[in-house]
């Protein structure tokens, strides 16, 4: 029997060793969380290894790529939580282990961390030429048996990569945490007793009976399963998604993974809202608000009426291709009213995007632009049912069948069909009243909105900003829905090649619709040589294959002068809406000697002042542009410690954006120009730099006169934050508390994928 003096000691020792044990969501996961998910996270991640919850951890890494534009097959799909729960069922599906050895090599984990810790960077410098840091790159997701081949031929590929590595105590608890054997635990996302409350009425709305409840849910659930959907007095990071359940309210929820959501269930289900796991990503996070107000806002639009259905509608590849046939007993208005309502919403679903790399998709849209809406009760599709029984079967969309070489017959079969609608249209139209502004829609803030691409990813905000840009969308409910289903409903991430070619060469055809239903609310005659300069060189064929001519003779309702009517819509447009205009922009159109916000302290007014002579400037005198990425971050700092947060935009001038390949041939550098605004505008920041309020006359005046990337090089290594910078992470992350600050709703782990090596 131990005496009492060695069972102290004993019980000591065991105290102090369940003191050293490490717990997964408080010491592993806040790591991940600070270096890993900027990488690892959604479908892009290396080895699809995503890093933000324990599900992914254990998930591990995968060497087949999510993004393959030469797959002729559609491939298997791989959605974490969805098509698969556990370790053993992702083991089946191919993923191998990164906690696990095999034949007495250490975990990959482990040697990736060790082959990091071993290369460190040099100090704010660049990193060496010869490391590929492109989102393109080939990822070889080495198995344990293969690492060391991969570290010999990769010496810089260690985690985390191509960046300041970890901290000693980071690195020193991780390493614990692989010797006591990697435990992971998943951190559970439990609703607040309102937010059951709210769950219990939503659910129950969704599945009460009745054919029409029916129709109106499954409609609803196609408009919002992308939503990270958040309740009014919820708790803050609490956010939950629509799914499919076996399962009816008060039981665990047991999703049905279909690979579209307008797919066939296969079996009874029940729409379900289930908590959102893991670690918020920016990317990713496309927000919609639930309220009780919201719900009698949802009845009063599909139930405010009565209107007959004689069946619920079936599923299939047709259904999938023409919404408008398949809601057809649903009334238009309702269903364009709930789009108007949060279209700040469905625009971010398709521009910014479910698939974390969208340049199939981005390519067909300019730099930047403006998009408005037009009102229902001028939506011929909306008031006139003869029309709206006459468009439908046109609407169609491609994209159901993916058969490579089926792609020519298919392509033309619904190019012909909407080309035949857009000519109906412009005749129905042209025997309609003159649009004018009361055919604008106005209801609320999202009835401006705002598009910024970057190369293969885009963003939208509420409010006019930047320059009158050189295009505008004007937005009806067939242009809406169609883009909406062929972007988001029916777009494929794990499609082959022809599903999307199908998606690309339509979403071209919805674009040049957008921008033809503008020209509408321009003089007659000032219509073509608009039509002109955004058609320029190979876009005129292009107009010539796959374009419907243009009406140029209906006039326009609105009174503007033949010299610059696009200029003169968008000034009035801003004075008109100023009310709605949710983020006013003195910095880009600056109309006064006041280049700077209102109500800013003196040495933040200043710094905004000098920097307004950056923004809206062409690139064939501003030559710094010519050098800067797409998404540039500037941070200021104030005398009392506060910081001010700005985008800058590059914002690439072309000739057109009418053809799939060869962007790059249609660029106009010395037309682009900058965007800046005091807000984080991209999820994939590209460079930062941080100054303090006193230096922006002198960044600002080194930026004119930087004429090549030599002298752009000195300002980086004045004021760059570089990949390599030792408090690089700090810089980082406080582009994501900015937005926690400002829009705390949208705040999530940016992206560091495409932060470049300047």
């Amino acid at each position: 029997m131990l005496k009492p003096a060695a069972l102290f000691f004993l019980s000591i020792a065991a105290g102090l060793a369940r003191a050293e044990a490490i717990s997964y969501i408080d010491d592993v996961q806040p790591i991940l969380t600070h270096k890993c998910i900027a990488c690892h996270a959604c479908y892009d991640a290396p080895c699809q290894l995503n890093l933000g919850s324990g599900e992914g951890m254990l998930r591990g890494a995968s060497k087949q790529p999510v993004y393959d534009g030469t797959r002729s097959k559609a491939q298997a799909t791989t959605r974490l939580y969805l098509d698969a729960q556990g370790e053993a069922a992702w083991r089946q599906r191919g993923f191998h282990s990164v906690l696990a050895g095999e034949n007495g090599q250490a975990a990959l984990i482990k040697r990736m961390l060790e082959l990091g810790r071993s290369q460190p960077l040099e100090p704010n410098a660049k990193l060496p030429g010869n490391l590929d840091i492109a989102i393109t790159r080939s990822n070889s997701c080495p198995l344990p048996g293969e690492f060391a081949a991969y570290a010999q031929k990769n010496p810089h590929g260690g985690m985390p990569f191509a960046v300041t590595g970890l901290s000693d105590d980071e690195y020193a608890t991780l390493q614990r945490w692989l010797a006591q054997g990697a435990p992971v635990a998943e951190q559970k996302l439990q609703p607040s007793v309102a937010e059951l409350e709210q769950i219990a009425r939503w659910e129950a709305f969704l599945n009460a009976p009745g054919a029409r409840q029916d129709l109106v849910s499954r409609w609803l659930y196609e408009h919002l399963f992308l939503a990270h959907l958040h309740f009014a007095g919820g708790e803050p990071g609490h956010f939950f998604q629509l799914v499919r359940s076996r399962t009816p309210s008060g039981q665990p929820i047991d999703p049905i993974a279909t690979r579209r959501p307008n797919d066939d269930p296969g079996t009874e289900f029940h729409y379900r809202l289930w908590p959102i796991q893991g670690v918020i990503v920016h990317k990713t996070h496309i927000t919609y608000p639930l309220s009780d107000a919201g719900l009698a806002r949802v009845q009063e639009l599909f139930f405010g009426e009565d209107w007959p259905l004689e069946a619920v509608p079936g599923y299939g590849a047709q259904r999938r291709a023409n919404p408008f046939e398949t809601f057809a007993a649903i009334p238009p208005r309702a269903r364009y009213q709930f789009m108007l309502d949060n279209a700040e919403y469905f625009v971010r679903t398709f521009i910014r995007g479910p698939v974390c790399r969208g340049q199939i998709a981005t390519d067909v849209i300019r730099d930047n632009f403006w998009a408005l809406f037009q009102a229902p009760e001028h939506d011929l599709y909306v008031t006139d049912a003869a029309y709206r029984s006459e468009a439908t079967p046109l609407l169609a969309m491609p994209g159901q069948f993916d058969e490579i070489g089926d792609l020519p017959g298919l392509w033309r079969d619904y190019r012909n069909k909407r080309n035949a609608y857009e000519n109906l249209r412009k005749e129905a139209y042209a025997n309609a009243p003159p649009a004018d502004w009361a055919h604008i829609w106005s209801g609320n803030d999202n009835a401006l909105l705002s598009i910024f691409r970057q190369h293969d990813s885009a963003s939208v905000r509420k409010g006019l900003i930047g320059e009158i840009p050189q295009t505008l969308w004007w937005m009806d409910y067939p242009l809406f829905e169609r883009t909406y289903y062929q972007l988001v409903v029916n777009f494929d991430v794990f499609g082959n090649v022809s599903h999307q070619a199908q998606t690309r060469l339509y979403f071209d055809l919805i674009r040049n619709g957008a921008e033809v239903n503008f020209l509408r609310l321009l003089p007659a005659g000032a219509r073509k040589g608009y039509l002109d300069d955004w058609y320029q060189n190979s876009g005129k064929l292009k107009m010539w294959l796959d374009y419907t001519s243009v009406d140029h003779r209906s006039p326009s309702g609105l009174t503007l002068e033949d010299e610059n009517p696009k200029q003169q819509f968008a000034v009035q447009l801003l004075q008109r809406y100023a009310s709605l205009n949710a983020r006013p922009d003195p910095i880009n159109r600056c109309t006064g000697a006041h280049c700077h916000r209102d109500g800013l302290p003196p040495e933040l007014r200043d710094a905004e002042q000098t920097l307004s002579r950056l923004a809206s400037r062409p690139a064939g005198g501003l030559r710094v542009i010519r050098q800067l990425p797409e998404a540039t971050l500037l941070r200021v700092e104030l005398a009392d410690g506060s910081r001010e947060v700005y985008s800058l935009l590059r914002n690439r001038a072309h000739s057109n954006v009418a053809f799939m390949l060869g962007e790059e041939l249609r660029y106009q550098p010395r037309l682009d120009t900058l965007t800046i605004y005091p807000e984080v505008l991209s999820s994939y920041p590209n460079f930062l730099f941080s100054l303090k309020a006193n230096e922006m006359d002198e960044f600002v005046a080194q930026m004119e006169r930087a004429a090549d990337a030599a002298a752009f090089e000195r300002i980086v290594e004045r004021w760059g934050i570089r990949r390599s910078h030792p408090q690089f992470w700090r810089y980082f992350h406080d582009l994501a508390e900015h937005i926690r600050e400002t829009q705390p709703v949208e705040a999530g782990v940016l992206d560091m994928n495409r932060y470049q090596n300047l």
